[in-house]
């Protein structure tokens, strides 16, 4: 991880499901965040010795027993805070205000009106002002803690903006990370800027320099083995540690069978020519589809498929003389989605073929040097590293592929349909300049047999679904609206042109409460 003394905040982390938007805001201010549960706040705060802590919103309760609570090291730090939501109603029920449960809840859109000055609303907001902030909460402060005095109010939370400038303790009843806070950027902005001091300095270089410098110490004269799924976060994964250690990395490309059209052409010339990395290229095909055979449940191909390419990476270890270490291209969304905050069982939203560690039996130690980045932080290290646009840009690909865009049993032949179907779409996007603007596009073969007529005769083929979202990080999306023309053009040349698909939709749905891949 890095270790920025006086360059980083810490985000302790009480469950909400905006949590990593906090991050995000924080680092487009310049400022490097990170993620720390609040179960494991305290050995973070100690790490990572942060020049100022956020503390997020939760679905709990301050009033339940068993509520999440600001460790008692970082209340006692004297460093500047910010609390959000819940972090609001922590701080005052630890510092000695009283919180109540709400006579009615206060969510969605809602305008406070600003009482005073303080530092957070520097240059932004001024007494007499109203403006629209995002609420989502039950319980409200109804009683300060000693030190503190309210600077905004709403019609539902008489404390929505708190302040202690003595202690540089601020903390708003709304949600200032949220897109529907027009303005909550900027305001967390003032935080880490005019309140935590922080010169808003980090960028991609200096992240790139930093994690090498890492890279080299964990590594030392070890081996590395490194995983490359034909993705951007792989590809830039491997390019990073290439620069950090040379010829101590080698790279083994799995080509599993669940690829799209061309890819694994495409990956072995950019590493073993544009990088002259060294590249281990593997035919697994027959392995991970004679594997997925009868199997039908998503998370069941996901393990199956993640466990087989761990065995895949040791085998290929042992060949090359023993490898130390092994790279993945793990990013910030696929440990957030696979942790949970509370660091105990709870509902895992999927399982991610990259997080969770190594089998015991495995004597190597991951190398994750991307495991602090959002999606857009890697293209933009990609960059930095002199990756060509054209794969610097590609849309997100998962690790398990194909398996996870066919519900139902993958088959070599299904596979086929799909990668087909899945280029012709992507062409009509680039063909109509959309590619850039859509954060992910693809084509989905579903397990669904529907009557058509082809010239004279009739077909009872599968069922072709698209999708196409925005997206900033992953983590929440939209649906791109493609007009109507668009989509029976992709239509007409997917029936004409792929033998086994005679009808094709278009899924409107948005995450949440789907999720962008299928299963």
């Amino acid at each position: 991880m890095i270790e920025q003394p006086t360059q980083s905040i810490l985000i302790v982390d009480f469950g909400s499901q905006v949590t990593q938007l906090i991050a995000r805001r924080v680092r487009e201010a310049g400022v490097y965040s990170e993620i720390a549960p609040f179960t494991t706040a305290a050995a973070a705060f100690a790490r990572m010795k942060p020049a100022g802590i956020i503390l997020s919103g939760s679905p709990a309760s301050v009033l339940d027993g068993d509520g999440p609570r600001i460790p008692q090291e970082i209340l006692d730090s004297g460093l500047p805070m910010l609390g959000i939501c819940y972090g609001q109603q922590a701080l005052m029920h630890q510092l000695g205000g009283k919180v109540v449960p709400g006579d009615a809840g206060e969510f969605g859109r809602a305008f406070v009106a600003v009482q005073d000055d303080c530092a957070l609303f520097d240059g932004l907001w001024q007494p007499g002002e109203s403006h629209q902030v995002w609420m989502s909460h039950g319980d409200k402060v109804v009683e300060l803690a000693p030190g503190f005095r309210a600077v905004a109010v709403s019609p539902g939370s008489p404390f929505a903006v708190v302040a202690d400038d003595a202690r540089r303790i601020y903390a708003t009843q709304f949600h200032m990370e949220v897109v529907h806070t027009p303005d909550g950027a900027r305001l967390l902005g003032n935080f880490v800027r005019h309140v935590c001091g922080l010169s808003g300095e980090w960028t991609m270089a200096e992240f790139r320099k930093t994690k090498i410098a890492e890279i080299r110490a964990q590594v030392g004269s070890g081996r590395v083995i490194c995983g490359l799924s034909g993705g951007v976060d792989s590809a830039v994964a491997a390019v990073l540690i290439h620069e950090a250690i040379g010829e101590q990395l080698t790279c083994v490309f799995v080509d599993h069978g669940l690829m799209r059209h061309g890819e694994a052409e495409e990956v072995v010339g950019l590493f073993r020519g544009a990088f002259n990395i060294p590249l281990v290229h593997v035919d697994a095909s027959t392995l991970f589809l004679g594997g997925l055979k009868g199997v039908t449940d998503p998370e069941a191909k996901r393990k199956f498929i993640g466990k087989s390419f761990i065995d895949v990476f040791e085998g290929e270890a042992k060949k090359i003389g023993g490898a130390d270490f092994l790279a993945q291209g793990t990013l910030y969304p696929d440990v957030i989605e696979s942790v949970s905050f509370t660091g105990g069982p709870s509902v895992t939203i999927k399982s991610h073929h990259n997080v969770g560690g190594l089998p015991a039996r495995m004597n190597m130690q991951l190398v994750e040097p991307l495991r602090e980045l959002f999606k857009d932080e890697v293209r933009a290290l990609g960059r930095e590293l002199g990756l060509p646009e054209i794969f610097v840009g590609r849309h997100p690909f998962p690790g398990p592929g194909l398996a996870i865009r066919i519900p139902g049993e993958v088959t070599r032949a299904g596979c086929d349909v799909l990668r087909k179907a899945d280029a012709i779409y992507l062409e009509e996007i680039r063909n109509a300049g959309l590619y850039d603007a859509i954060w992910q596009a693809f084509a989905v073969l579903l397990p669904v047999k529907t009557v058509g007529v082809m010239g004279d005769g009739r077909t009872y083929d599968n069922v072709c679904a698209l999708r196409a979202v925005t997206s900033t990080d992953g983590m929440t999306a939209d649906i791109y609206p493609f007009d109507s023309a668009f989509l029976a053009r992709v239509a007409t040349r997917l029936v004409n042109e792929v033998k086994g698909i005679n009808r094709v939709v278009y899924d409107y749905t948005s995450k949440p409460p789907g999720t962008i891949e299928w299963e």
